[in-house]
């Protein structure tokens, strides 16, 4: 089931999150993140404007995605949104993503944006194949911009026009 994220939730987000910092590749963050760090994060996702979405099995939180503003505070990208994913290693390749990333481009177009982003590691090729599977293009690369202990990898922006042009 996939449902708006409630404050009980966070502790649980912030698990799955801190296993993608773990993993390396997944977020260009290199340390775990706190619950008081991302308390203000959590709550900057109104769901009327850039909902935070979990998917939960087995009464457990799976997976979440995040609708966030690219770009905050610059009126020009009003309606573009950027999106990201983690699901729980114990999910994984169980479709999480997958439903959740339909879930969220569905509740992208209710929500009148015109263009979602996605900026994904270029070491994350799974998440590149899925970005790709659900209609993202890849629009730009950053190459070289992070490094993880001396491993360097390039950012990837995929796009998507809602109305489903793609220029």
């Amino acid at each position: 089931m996939i449902r708006i994220a409630q404050h009980g939730d966070l502790e649980r987000i912030i698990e799955i999150y801190n296993q993608a910092i773990a993993a390396k590749f997944q977020t260009g963050f290199t340390e775990s993140v706190k619950l008081e760090e991302r308390a203000a994060w959590f709550y900057d996702h109104a769901p009327d404007k850039y909902p935070l979405f979990v998917y939960e099995m087995d009464n457990k939180v799976a997976g979440w995605l995040s609708v966030s503003p690219y770009r905050a505070g610059r009126g020009a990208f009003r309606y573009t949104a950027e999106i990201s994913y983690f699901v729980h290693a114990d999910y994984r390749k169980m479709g999480v993503a997958s439903q959740l990333l339909v879930f969220g481009i569905n509740a992208c177009r209710q929500l009148h944006y015109k263009t979602l982003v996605a900026i994904v590691l270029d070491m994350n090729v799974a998440s590149m194949k899925l970005m790709e599977k659900f209609g993202f293009h890849k629009w730009a690369m950053l190459p070289g911009v992070a490094d993880f202990d001396g491993v360097e990898c390039g950012h990837v922006y995929y796009g998507m026009k809602l109305d489903g042009s793609n220029s």
